[in-house]
């Protein structure tokens, strides 16, 4: 099959589609909907999110040193896109979406009750890239709803719904819950050949 070069751009398929909720302390709290998000490191665990310095988010991410990444579910589309597209500094996001800011569990920053996965995390050094600044955080909680583990434990992403972002197309894509196969399956099935 034949190959076609295309733009170079901040492109890859998917990318998650995340809100980080931040907390001035005493203001209103606010969202902002991120797909530059990634894991970075395992041990110890860190989370690079990058935001443009003109975002409301920004300011307040820099000033305080911490945020929360919160999972959306398919049922939260429309809110993660109204956030994404509509500045906190005219709008409080919480209320306009009815979502709920609860206190974190570690940091100050507020968790998105209605979302299954919420990502706690502390700054711990940033980086400018050019038209963002990487914020790399160290996770140092995660809660996930009851409801969204299976019986060992572990998240379920059929449970949990989440959806992704396709730059270029600005699509929202869903249903991921697909089993292919487990990690080392393919390494295992050619041992025993």
């Amino acid at each position: 099959m034949a190959k076609t070069l295309i733009k170079p751009d901040g492109f890859m398929v998917p990318l998650p589609a995340t809100l980080l909720s931040c907390q001035k302390p005493g203001e209103t709290p606010n969202i902002i909907t991120l797909s530059w998000v990634g894991v970075l490191c395992s041990e110890p665990p860190l989370i690079g999110v990058g935001i443009r310095p003109g975002r409301y988010s920004y300011g307040i991410v820099k000033e305080t040193g911490e945020f929360v990444i919160n999972v959306p579910n398919e049922d939260q589309v429309a809110a993660s896109d109204y956030c994404g597209h509509v500045s906190g500094r005219k709008k409080d996001k919480f209320a306009e979406c009815s979502l709920t800011a609860e206190k974190g569990s570690v940091v100050s920053a507020p968790i998105i009750k209605e979302c299954p996965i919420n990502i706690e995390c502390r700054v711990t050094q940033s980086i400018v890239l050019g038209s963002h600044e990487l914020f790399i955080g160290e996770i140092v909680a995660i809660q996930v709803d009851e409801n969204c583990l299976n019986d060992k434990g572990h998240v379920d992403i059929g449970k949990v719904k989440p959806f992704v972002y396709i730059p270029g197309s600005s699509e929202y894509v869903g249903g991921f819950d697909n089993l292919l196969g487990r990690g080392g399956f393919a390494a295992k099935k050619r041992t025993m050949q």
